[in-house]
């Protein structure tokens, strides 16, 4: 349970109790957050986090941090990867990939000619990393794989771009055409599966993340050959279903939806978003897409927010979805809304990152550099897009948010820092002077950022 569910819960029992003193009420919510603050938020699980939200409210999170400001400490990452880091209790974990042959260069940006039609001949390491959250001492590392690539893959993108997934037991590390494996909180290997190699579009690659619910580990596969969704025995890796799926290649995460009615395993791509109950069947799809899908779902649980934006489609369109749909319910033309889409909005979508939902606003970062916001609720633009800063900035990696404050790294290494709620204002920028395209994690009052060559852990350090 995180926060806001504790928070809901409470809100529900406390104006059941008689006679219940206003004041003790608020006393008891503070408490309860201040205990999650001190326990169970200093989990991030997976791909940004519980929920896949990306909100951490906790008032030792530092708003400011350089290369030299609020280092609590900093690390050597070998190898490349994008995945992100991911922490529970006092450990991070990331994976990456080690070649033994020469890397050419991350080059930063949205550009055409990134593609890589030979595959490296240099034997890999496919690599899962423990590090100490306290110290930032290396536990442990486990070598999932060694050999040479089964395929290309675009200049921007590694041979670890999916974030791994951990349920305080168990860590779970996908590496898409080479395998899953998984491994016990002191790095042994518990147990390991993987797929025959499939082609991507163009060449690109992989980058989809796997999610947990009750006991299962979910992984959606959109590729240029054979697209699946499927279903794992978390403890043991046995296979429980597994779906056909009429997509090509597509990059986004699914996320699991726990709303009023039931929980469904959200996927979303090119042709259709669609819901599936937790055994594989089909609950409802929805159309209109653009024709490549990479933000993550994510819900409030009133609220389920589906959106797609690459930059070359006339529709990049954001659907907010209420709960309890059943088969087709995609939008007619000239809908904005009908019985179970609440709000439609064409053009208002991201390619790369995600966005991001804080109170009442729902916030778009685009990867040209600009920042827009929406009332959660109805759709309506409360702010159009802003510049962020003069000059060409690109960014990859999902806004965050804490504290009343919005976060934005862009692929330069600069987080620029923003009041959340209904005006625009930036309000500093804190730099790190080397690429990122990771999202970062959160746990308690401390920040984790990895760059190319290093993960960082930030605190305010007193």
């Amino acid at each position: 349970m995180n926060i806001a569910d504790l928070g809901r819960l409470l809100q529900t029992i406390v104006p059941t109790i008689p006679k219940w003193p206003p004041l003790a009420g608020t006393l008891l919510l503070l408490v309860a957050a201040q205990a999650i603050g001190a326990g169970f938020a200093t989990n991030w699980p997976q791909f940004r986090g519980p929920d896949a939200l990306g909100v951490a409210d906790n008032p030792g999170l530092p708003e400011r941090w350089s290369t030299n400001q609020n280092v609590a400490w900093k690390v050597e990452v070998p190898g490349r990867g994008w995945s992100s880091p991911i922490v529970w209790g006092e450990r991070v974990f990331v994976t990456t990939v080690v070649s033994e042959g020469e890397v050419e260069p991350a080059k930063k940006g949205l550009y055409l000619g990134g593609e890589r039609k030979e595959i490296p001949k240099a034997e890999h390491g496919w690599l899962v990393l423990c590090f100490d959250l306290e110290s930032g001492r290396e536990l442990w590392r486990q070598e999932a794989h060694r050999g040479t690539p089964p395929n290309p893959l675009h200049l921007k993108n590694t041979y670890a771009s999916s974030t791994p997934v951990t349920d305080g037991d168990r860590v779970y590390a996908w590496f898409a055409n080479v395998g899953l494996c998984c491994y016990d909180m002191e790095g042994r290997k518990l147990w390991s599966t993987n797929w025959p190699p499939v082609k991507t579009r163009n060449g690109w690659g992989s980058a989809a993340s796997p999610v947990l619910c009750d006991g299962r580990l979910f992984l959606v596969s959109d590729n240029d050959e054979e697209s699946f969704a499927a279903a794992l025995e978390a403890k043991t890796g046995r296979q429980l279903w597994r779906v056909q799926r009429e997509e090509k290649s597509n990059w986004a995460t699914p996320c699991v939806w726990r709303n009023e009615q039931r929980t469904e395993l959200i996927t979303s791509g090119t042709r259709r978003v669609r819901s599936y109950d937790l055994e594989g069947k089909l609950l409802w799809e929805l159309g209109g897409m653009s024709s490549i899908d990479i933000p993550t779902p994510f819900s409030n649980s009133r609220l389920l927010y589906v959106c797609s934006g690459f930059v070359a489609d006339r529709i990049r369109p954001v659907f907010a979805i209420k709960p309890g749909a059943s088969g087709d319910i995609t939008l007619q033309p000239g809908e904005t809304n009908n019985q179970f889409i609440a709000w439609y909005q064409p053009t208002a979508g991201p390619y790369n990152p995600s966005p991001l939902l804080y109170g009442d606003y729902f916030y778009v970062l685009f990867d040209f550099g600009f920042l827009s916001c929406h009332d959660a609720r109805t759709g309506q633009p409360v702010y159009p897009k802003q510049r962020i800063r003069e000059g060409a900035t690109s960014f990859t990696a999902s806004p965050w948010a804490a504290n009343g404050k919005i976060f934005a790294l862009s692929e330069d290494g600069d987080t620029f820092v923003f009041q959340a709620g209904p005006e625009y204002k930036l309000l500093h920028t804190n730099s790190l002077d080397e690429m990122c395209l990771a999202t970062p994690a959160i746990a308690g009052p401390r920040l984790v950022i990895r760059t190319l060559t290093k993960l960082y852990c930030f605190r305010e350090m007193k």
